[in-house]
Protein backbone atom coordinates (compact mmCIF):
# COMPACT_ATOMS: atom_id res chain seq x y z
CA UNK A 1 0.00 0.00 0.00
CA UNK A 2 1.12 3.36 -0.96
CA UNK A 3 1.35 6.39 2.14
CA UNK A 4 -2.00 6.61 3.53
CA UNK A 5 -2.42 10.90 3.17
CA UNK A 6 -4.97 13.27 4.21
CA UNK A 7 -7.47 14.57 1.39
CA UNK A 8 -10.91 16.90 1.67
CA UNK A 9 -13.70 16.92 -0.75
CA UNK A 10 -13.91 19.63 -3.00
CA UNK A 11 -16.65 22.17 -1.97
CA UNK A 12 -18.31 22.12 -5.49
CA UNK A 13 -18.99 18.44 -4.98
CA UNK A 14 -22.39 17.90 -3.03
CA UNK A 15 -24.39 15.19 -2.31
CA UNK A 16 -28.30 15.23 -2.34
CA UNK A 17 -29.39 13.07 0.63
CA UNK A 18 -32.15 12.26 2.83
CA UNK A 19 -32.57 10.67 6.35
CA UNK A 20 -34.65 7.12 6.47
CA UNK A 21 -36.55 8.60 9.29
CA UNK A 22 -39.16 6.10 8.93
CA UNK A 23 -40.53 3.89 11.32
CA UNK A 24 -38.96 0.64 9.57
CA UNK A 25 -36.10 -2.19 10.62
CA UNK A 26 -34.30 -0.68 7.96
CA UNK A 27 -33.30 -2.56 4.74
CA UNK A 28 -30.46 -4.62 2.47
CA UNK A 29 -29.28 -3.73 -0.87
CA UNK A 30 -26.36 -5.00 -2.83
CA UNK A 31 -23.80 -2.44 -3.76
CA UNK A 32 -19.62 -3.05 -3.92
CA UNK A 33 -19.62 -6.76 -4.45
CA UNK A 34 -21.73 -7.40 -1.07
CA UNK A 35 -25.04 -6.92 0.63
CA UNK A 36 -25.31 -3.65 2.57
CA UNK A 37 -27.47 -2.55 5.32
CA UNK A 38 -29.24 0.51 6.06
CA UNK A 39 -30.70 1.16 9.70
CA UNK A 40 -33.45 3.31 10.67
CA UNK A 41 -32.62 7.32 10.83
CA UNK A 42 -29.72 6.37 8.08
CA UNK A 43 -28.72 8.53 5.18
CA UNK A 44 -29.84 7.50 1.27
CA UNK A 45 -27.46 9.53 -0.52
CA UNK A 46 -27.51 10.76 -3.97
CA UNK A 47 -23.38 11.38 -5.18
CA UNK A 48 -23.78 12.60 -8.47
CA UNK A 49 -25.63 9.16 -9.59
CA UNK A 50 -23.58 7.11 -6.98
CA UNK A 51 -26.33 6.06 -4.81
CA UNK A 52 -25.58 4.19 -0.92
CA UNK A 53 -26.44 4.48 2.57
CA UNK A 54 -23.95 6.17 5.23
CA UNK A 55 -24.67 5.70 9.11
CA UNK A 56 -26.59 8.67 10.62
CA UNK A 57 -23.83 9.31 13.29
CA UNK A 58 -21.09 8.83 10.27
CA UNK A 59 -23.31 11.37 7.85
CA UNK A 60 -24.35 13.59 11.13
CA UNK A 61 -20.32 14.10 12.04
CA UNK A 62 -18.78 14.60 8.02
CA UNK A 63 -21.64 16.44 6.26
CA UNK A 64 -22.97 19.74 6.51
CA UNK A 65 -26.40 21.48 5.05
CA UNK A 66 -25.74 24.28 2.16
CA UNK A 67 -29.75 24.49 1.28
CA UNK A 68 -32.49 21.83 1.52
CA UNK A 69 -31.58 18.30 0.48
CA UNK A 70 -27.81 19.01 -0.07
CA UNK A 71 -25.09 18.65 1.78
CA UNK A 72 -20.82 18.79 1.51
CA UNK A 73 -18.57 16.49 3.24
CA UNK A 74 -16.61 18.77 5.51
CA UNK A 75 -14.45 16.84 7.50
CA UNK A 76 -11.32 15.31 5.81
CA UNK A 77 -10.44 11.85 4.78
CA UNK A 78 -7.21 9.95 4.84
CA UNK A 79 -6.52 7.99 1.76
CA UNK A 80 -3.89 5.71 0.12
CA UNK A 81 -3.81 3.57 -3.46
CA UNK A 82 -4.64 -0.05 -3.22
CA UNK A 83 -1.74 -2.35 -4.43
CA UNK A 84 -3.84 -5.46 -5.04
CA UNK A 85 -8.18 -6.47 -5.11
CA UNK A 86 -9.39 -6.99 -1.70
CA UNK A 87 -12.67 -5.98 0.71
CA UNK A 88 -12.88 -3.64 3.69
CA UNK A 89 -14.96 -3.71 6.03
CA UNK A 90 -17.92 -0.53 6.17
CA UNK A 91 -20.31 0.75 8.81
CA UNK A 92 -22.79 -0.25 5.90
CA UNK A 93 -21.79 -4.41 4.66
CA UNK A 94 -18.33 -4.97 2.96
CA UNK A 95 -16.78 -3.18 0.12
CA UNK A 96 -14.80 -4.49 -2.85
CA UNK A 97 -11.95 -2.99 -4.83
CA UNK A 98 -9.40 -3.80 -7.42
CA UNK A 99 -6.02 -2.90 -7.68
CA UNK A 100 -5.55 1.29 -8.03
CA UNK A 101 -8.81 2.37 -6.23
CA UNK A 102 -9.03 4.34 -3.15
CA UNK A 103 -8.77 3.17 0.43
CA UNK A 104 -10.76 5.88 1.96
CA UNK A 105 -11.03 6.33 6.18
CA UNK A 106 -12.91 9.10 7.69
CA UNK A 107 -10.48 8.48 10.55
CA UNK A 108 -6.91 8.89 10.98
CA UNK A 109 -6.27 5.92 12.82
CA UNK A 110 -7.84 4.09 9.06
CA UNK A 111 -11.46 3.44 10.62
CA UNK A 112 -14.78 3.46 9.67
CA UNK A 113 -13.23 2.82 6.04
CA UNK A 114 -14.30 2.43 2.27
CA UNK A 115 -13.31 2.34 -1.15
CA UNK A 116 -13.63 4.72 -4.61
CA UNK A 117 -12.27 4.17 -7.91
CA UNK A 118 -9.25 6.28 -8.97
CA UNK A 119 -11.34 7.85 -11.40
CA UNK A 120 -14.07 9.37 -9.06
CA UNK A 121 -11.97 9.73 -6.11
CA UNK A 122 -9.43 12.33 -8.18
CA UNK A 123 -12.29 14.14 -9.50
CA UNK A 124 -14.67 14.47 -5.92
CA UNK A 125 -11.20 15.15 -3.46
CA UNK A 126 -8.08 17.16 -3.70
CA UNK A 127 -5.06 16.82 -1.03
CA UNK A 128 -5.53 18.72 1.81
CA UNK A 129 -2.37 20.70 2.73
Amino acid sequence: MAKRRRYRKRPDQLVVAIRLDLETPGFSYRKWGAEQRCKPGDWLVDNGGDIYTVDREVFARTYRQVEIGHYVKTTPVWAEVASVAGAVKTMEGESHYQAGDYLVYNNEDGTDGYCISAAKFEAMYELDQ
